[in-house]
């Protein structure tokens, strides 16, 4: 079915197509009986699905990554689609309308996306005002936060505690994004010394709350293997609860595509990211002896691919891209593929 849509989707520009189908997914889920219908289509549920990672029971492993739904407006519709979890963001302190547009680009050739959206949201406070009033508690949710584009780097430290402390009584985890190539310098606070002191500030605020919260951090696949150990270090120096891996990269190596669309500056995402978020998880979690959980994102398109970040080391797997280009199937079809093989 999707392939017959999907055609017709790809002659919109990206961001627009994004929205419209927000809204159509948005208001199909208010006709009676229409998110039991959509959940017997694409929802698989099974035991042998379930996990326990960082202390968060998952329905199932397969989640869907940050980015799509930025201000947490679709999450429980998107939960009719079989997600075991979404996260939402990256959400900043003030709200900010990103880079200009056009700021996303899709390399059909490649099965893959650039964009440089540059957080654009509506702030941490709209955020806060529809997680309240959810009304699936058991969904999982993960607030990713990040800092605004006028914040100076000195100063960012602060934009994520503000939403660390806003947020902390609606998601379930915490990522703490500083992988993004769209905010400039924000990937220097990667560098171990600012991003160790971060990380410290946000623990220390963590622990003292009466139950604390998982916090994550989310990597770039183009952290060098030194660089990678730092931030194996880091995650057992701060005891943060794990990592996301990988966040979009700034390579442009074996495209296909026009030249035109692979000059766009920005973050490609999709299958050209999976082989290096693979060699990630697993340089991670062999050299870490699997000290910490990994959360696998990057060029999921299929079930052998999420089966590939498994095996690497990934206890969840996300999707994104995957999904734009194969459609809201693709959880099922993981799913399925991990039953299958009795991971």
């Amino acid at each position: 079915m999707y392939n017959l849509i999907k055609p017709i989707f790809f002659k919109y520009d990206p961001e627009e197509i994004h929205h419209k189908v927000f809204n159509w997914i948005k208001s199909a889920n208010k006709f009676p009986g229409a998110s039991a219908l959509i959940r017997s289509i694409y929802c698989l549920n099974d035991k042998r699905l379930e996990r326990e990672v960082f202390g968060i029971k998952f329905k199932n492993p397969v989640g869907l990554a940050a980015g799509f739904d930025k201000d947490a407006k679709l999450f429980e519709e998107l939960d009719n689609f079989g997600f075991g979890f979404i996260e939402v963001g990256t959400i900043t302190p003030v709200a900010q309308p990103g880079n200009d547009k056009p700021r996303m680009f899709r390399l059909i050739e490649d099965e893959a996306l650039i964009n440089r959206m540059g957080f654009n949201n509506e702030g941490v406070d709209e955020m806060v005002n529809r997680l309240k009033n959810r009304k699936n508690r058991s969904l999982i949710i993960g607030g990713n936060i990040g800092k605004n584009k006028v914040t100076p780097n000195e100063e960012a430290d602060d934009d994520f505690v503000k939403c660390f402390e806003k947020l902390f009584d609606y998601v379930d985890y915490f990522v703490v994004n500083v992988s993004s190539p769209n905010t400039p310098g924000l990937r220097d606070l990667q560098d171990k010394e600012p991003l160790k002191k971060l990380l410290f500030r946000l623990q220390t605020l963590n622990t003292a709350k009466p139950k604390s919260k998982p916090i994550l951090l989310k990597i770039a696949p183009d952290l060098t293997n030194e660089q990678l150990d730092d931030i194996i270090e880091i995650v057992q120096e701060t005891k943060i609860a794990g990592v996301i891996a990988t966040n979009t990269t700034i390579s442009r190596e074996g495209l296909n595509s026009d030249q035109e669309l692979v000059k766009q500056m920005g973050g490609l995402s999709g299958k050209p990211v999976r082989k290096r978020s693979t060699e990630v998880i697993r340089y991670l979690s062999e050299k870490s002896n699997k000290a910490f959980p990994i959360i696998g994102v990057g060029g999921i398109h299929s079930g052998e691919d999420a089966i590939e970040k498994l095996k690497a080391g990934a206890s969840l797997v996300q999707i994104y891209t995957g999904f734009i280009y194969e459609g809201p199937g693709l959880v099922k079809k993981i799913n399925e593929k991990i039953l299958e093989k009795g991971l």
